[in-house]
């Protein structure tokens, strides 16, 4: 049975005007306010039940009779980056970090559309009372580009607030064809570490460098060194990357400093392969310090994700309800993917199966459309919200449909 909305469906308009709405007014990780009241305002106008947790965070509660509770989230942050897509829709708006510094806001990796898709499947749900029985967990989940959203959420006792259900399934748009699905059973998203390395040496003029300690030549050994954790020490078969993103020292070309910071960001598949190239790392920051006798550096852990893992059976049972959906040629096993989700944490925290699928929201004529974090990613809006509210229901609807 098909969910696809009528051109005309004020249920359809309505998912569109959230998404554009959203579109213009990202908020950043755990800052979303404005993006949580207006999920608020939604659900109310809906008649849905839903309570704030985990500060940003909005659950809504769809209550249908007897029968079988599935949650499935959505989730509602920003990044920090200047769009340049050019649409009429396109984001000005402005946050400010942690720090204080003010940046450009956009949404560079979908979440409007999974908010106003999740939003059009509670829609389509509470008119259709009738074809289906039991309940459905709405989760609004903040703070995911950071990994800090879901862990808020369950400390702030989701699921003691929550019904508890026997499944959690989630979705995210990529820049493929929309109309398609693509999903991973097993492990699906890798586990990621972000950490902040901080060297410390001893300032010199540039033309007395035996009188200092070098971070900058430090910091260069250590990065050089770390590239082989996966190419030296690691079996082939282990997939892990390990990324410098960010290298920071001094002020002036005749100066040697005292100090450099560097960030570094690790992701691999599995726990055991987590824990060795996490002790490769530490131990190479430290052995290289100590061969340039220099202090200990300092190593504070950033954020870390947890593994995303789609459990196989159920996997198998979504699959067959999107290609029922969508058609089986239009649904495709996928290898994992080395990008990171908190999404597995929320049915890990109770012990229940976690489904998480990617949906395409690109125009299937446009041969190269911009992939997720950059400046010029903006889905084909109309057929990504499509694809998301039936992918959506489809996956919901193997649970609770009569």
């Amino acid at each position: 049975m098909s969910h696809t909305l009528e051109p005309t469906s004020d249920i359809q308009a309505a998912v569109r005007a959230d998404y554009l709405h959203l579109h213009a007014n990202p908020e950043l990780s755990m800052q979303e306010h404005q993006t949580a009241a207006y999920i608020e305002s939604r659900l109310a106008e809906l008649g849905i039940e839903h309570f704030r947790c985990g500060g940003t965070g909005v659950v809504g509660v769809l209550r249908n009779g007897p029968g079988p509770v599935i949650a499935f989230r959505a989730d509602s942050d920003g990044l920090p980056i200047k769009e340049a897509t050019g649409a009429d829709y396109a984001s000005t708006a402005v946050g400010q970090l942690a720090d204080g510094t003010e940046v450009p806001l956009m949404h560079g990796c979908g979440h409007d559309t999974h908010v106003a898709s999740a939003l059009g499947a509670a829609a389509v749900l509470a008119r259709g009372a009738a074809g289906w029985s039991g309940t459905v967990v709405f989760i609004f989940q903040p703070g995911e580009e950071t990994g800090a959203g879901a862990a808020a959420m369950l400390a702030d006792g989701l699921w003691d607030k929550a019904p508890r259900p026997e499944a959690v399934l989630g979705q995210h748009v990529f820049p493929f064809a929309a109309g398609s699905i693509r999903l991973t059973p097993e492990s699906a998203m890798a586990l990621a570490d972000s950490l902040e390395v901080t060297l410390h040496g001893t300032q010199a003029h540039g033309s007395q460098p035996q009188d200092s300690i070098d971070p900058i030549v430090l910091g260069a050994h250590i990065i050089t060194r770390l590239q082989t954790i996966t190419s030296r020490e690691l079996d082939p078969r282990d997939a892990a990357v390990v990324t410098c993103g960010s290298f920071h020292a001094g002020l002036k070309e005749n100066i040697i400093p005292d100090r450099a910071v560097f960030t570094l960001n690790i992701r691999t598949l599995t726990e055991p392969v987590r824990e060795k190239v996490l002790a490769a790392v530490h131990r190479i920051i430290t052995a290289e310090a100590a061969a340039s006798a220099a202090p200990q550096p300092r190593i504070t852990t950033l954020y870390r994700f947890p593994r995303l893992y789609n459990d196989p059976e159920q996997t198998g049972n979504i699959a067959a309800a999107l290609a029922a959906e969508f058609g089986p040629e239009q649904v495709d096993l996928a290898a994992p993917l080395m990008g990171s989700e908190d999404f597995g944490a929320l049915g890990d925290a109770i012990g229940v199966p976690n489904v998480f699928w990617m949906f395409g929201g690109a125009d299937p004529t446009d041969p190269s459309p911009a992939g997720n974090h950059s400046p010029f990613f903006l889905p084909e809006y109309r057929g990504a919200l499509d694809t998301g509210v039936r992918a959506a229901l489809a996956g919901i609807r193997h649970y609770v449909g009569r």
